[in-house]
């Protein structure tokens, strides 16, 4: 293939000429009707904008707020668990084995499901039976 031989990748739409005579079929007003708001230029409304009267955004009640000091945990179950290849498992390491997607603000053990093999847990929390679980087959559960 040489220089000469190269194509664009897609054929692009040639753009809208208005205001170019009647015969165009977007002369005179080119498209945009007669007087008005949105027929001046950087005419239109905002977003939300209903004519003057008072939009939704402000008649609907605002509830609740956003805590800045909330914790996002990934939650880890014991069945998640027993996927993992390594025997200390940390949130690094099941975040290698992509057994979870991402960490946040650390992960919480749950006990749903079944362990089967011995495994010492690092996490930053774990419910009793999660922890109960774990031990029961020799592991530990170090919170961190």
């Amino acid at each position: 293939m040489t220089i000469e031989e190269l194509k664009p990748a897609m054929k692009k739409a040639k753009a809208t000429r208005v205001g170019r005579g009647i015969g165009s079929g977007l002369g005179k007003t080119s498209g945009r009707g007669q007087k008005g708001q949105k027929a001046r230029t950087g005419g239109g409304v905002r977003r939300g904008f209903e004519g003057g009267q008072t939009p939704l955004y402000r008649r609907l009640p605002k509830r609740g707020f956003t805590n800045k000091f909330a914790k996002n945990y990934t939650e880890v179950t014991l069945t998640m668990l027993n996927k993992s290849k390594a025997t200390d498992v940390t949130a690094e390491t099941l975040l290698e084995e992509r057994i979870i997607g991402k960490i946040q603000d650390g992960i919480v053990v749950l006990a749903t499901g079944k362990l089967e093999k011995k495994l010492n847990v690092k996490a930053v929390r774990f419910t009793a039976k999660a922890k109960e679980a774990i031990e029961a087959l020799g592991g530990k559960a170090e919170v961190i």
